[in-house]
């Protein structure tokens, strides 16, 4: 019996050799197969994408109670990584700027026209990045942000192998003759430097009067916690500013004048004490509440 099937097998074996012979795959040596070339713009935003452990908080350093000898205010002697710990983002106005951006030490932040934010791309090395020193962060850094949509702020791997923060999709730096806060001399140098907004565009020049509506993006959820600033533009620092927190759920009341607030969510204001009196529903952090109708800010939110 076994001899009955042994010449169907062989033939079935042999009509098997042929037909992978003619696919090329007959068991002798075959070329190598070519290397696909990589879409450079897929390789560009792949490495955009967030450094692993970058962690990002709602309001400023100070409120978070960073570590004032490390990040944006370390001092200059500090090693990188020391320097690279955190970073501030914060929306606010420098000289004619307003709005820019500017870090934890009050410094402005500049884009470059030479650089691309779709992808984002930075071409400033060497010489340049002495003049113009980029915005970087640490594996596993913090960035605080406030006046500036999480979405608006990404990474970029430079040429030297560190991490660059973007605004917008660009690339940001800092001016290093630039030497105190609110200070703006690299504004318009050379025709290609200009401080960056919260959105990424250019500081200082002239914005449409009609800007097409934004997309219907996902509604934002209720906030459970918030921090206020009794300065405007999320100042807490300079002379008797301060910033508290104040959490959720349902109606709180604030006591005192705030006059910027960093919700992470959807909050409630109201103008008066147990959430009556006038009222307005934030999503976004916001600069300055006077401009909603608060004159001496919010005196109570609700959270939910």
């Amino acid at each position: 019996m076994l001899r009955k099937h042994v010449a169907p097998f062989a033939a079935l074996i042999a009509l098997g050799a042929l037909a992978l012979s003619a696919c090329g795959v007959d068991g002798s040596a075959q070329p190598a197969p070519q290397a696909q070339p990589v879409d450079q713009r897929v390789q560009q935003e792949s490495a955009g994408s967030d450094p692993a452990g970058v962690s990002f908080l709602a309001g400023t350093a100070r409120s978070n109670k960073a570590d004032p000898n490390t990040g944006d205010l370390a001092p200059k002697s500090a090693p990188r990584e020391v320097k690279d710990k955190w970073v501030q983002l914060r929306a606010t106005s420098a000289g004619a700027l307003n709005p820019v951006v500017v870090n934890g030490a009050g410094m402005t932040l500049y884009r470059f026209d030479k650089d691309t934010a779709n992808p984002s791309e930075s071409t400033c090395d060497g010489e340049c990045a002495q003049t113009w020193p980029p915005v970087t962060i640490a594996k596993g850094g913090k960035v605080f942000i406030a006046g500036i949509a999480k979405r608006d702020v990404g990474f970029v791997k430079r040429a030297d192998g560190r991490t660059q923060l973007t605004v917008g999709g660009w690339p940001v730096y800092l001016f290093s003759k630039d030497v105190k806060p609110g200070d703006t001399l690299g504004q318009g140098v050379g025709g290609t430097w200009f401080g960056v907004t919260p959105n990424g565009q250019k500081a200082g020049t002239p914005v449409a009067t009609t800007t097409p509506p934004a997309p219907a993006g996902p509604a934002v959820p209720p906030a459970t916690s918030a921090t206020l600033f009794s300065g405007k533009n999320f100042d807490d620092f300079s002379g008797t500013n301060f910033a508290t927190g104040v959490t959720g759920p349902g109606c709180q009341d604030v006591r005192g004048d705030f006059l910027s607030i960093a919700p992470g969510g959807s909050v409630k204001l109201w103008s008066e004490p147990g959430c009556t009196g006038k009222s307005a529903v934030i999503t976004d952090d916001v600069r300055d509440v006077t401009a909603l109708g608060f004159p001496t800010g919010p005196k109570s939110l609700f959270f939910g």
